[in-house]
């Protein structure tokens, strides 16, 4: 854990990601990470209206998330991916969330498609995987026109 928390920190001071800590509000404690990264800052045409002044990334990835087993299916998770989604379309107004995980994953996968994002393909041989081998990534993603949609059933799965 030490390990995963230096890295977080040390890929959050490089400009690489920004990592939150899940916290579990009835017990008030930490239960989980998720981070946003691979943030992409598109080459847009200097007369183009979509053209950031800002610093704000065109588009991000949510991802290095884990919640500890005491959190899963528990809703702590759909309630962090709904902030950080709603902070990415509504505060930086990206066009895309993308949301990775090993192709393995099956339990994660569910999760994401959950969330209401669309899978989007297999990119294989794509990166390391936690277990130390090379992954092939299973990609999702929600696109700024699609957030409303998703935000509402967000909003609707956390009132239940």
């Amino acid at each position: 854990m030490a390990s995963y928390v230096d890295d977080a920190i040390q890929h959050q001071q490089d400009g690489h990601s920004l990592a939150f800590a899940t916290l579990r509000q009835a017990d008030d404690r930490v239960v989980g990470c998720t981070r946003y990264c691979r943030a992409e800052y598109w080459a847009w045409p200097a007369d183009n209206p979509h053209r950031r002044h800002d610093g704000t990334p065109d588009a991000v990835e949510v991802g290095y998330t884990w919640l500890s087993v005491s959190a899963q299916r528990t809703g702590v998770n759909v309630e962090a991916k709904r902030l950080m989604l709603a902070h990415a379309f509504e505060v930086w107004a990206v066009h895309r969330v993308s949301l990775d995980t090993d192709e393995r994953n099956q339990q994660s996968r569910r999760a994401i498609e959950a969330l209401g994002a669309r899978f989007e393909g297999v990119i294989r041989v794509e990166r390391i995987g936690a277990d130390g081998t090379v992954r092939d990534s299973a990609r999702y993603s929600i696109i700024s026109d699609e957030w409303p949609a998703v935000r509402q059933h967000l909003d609707a799965r956390l009132t239940r």
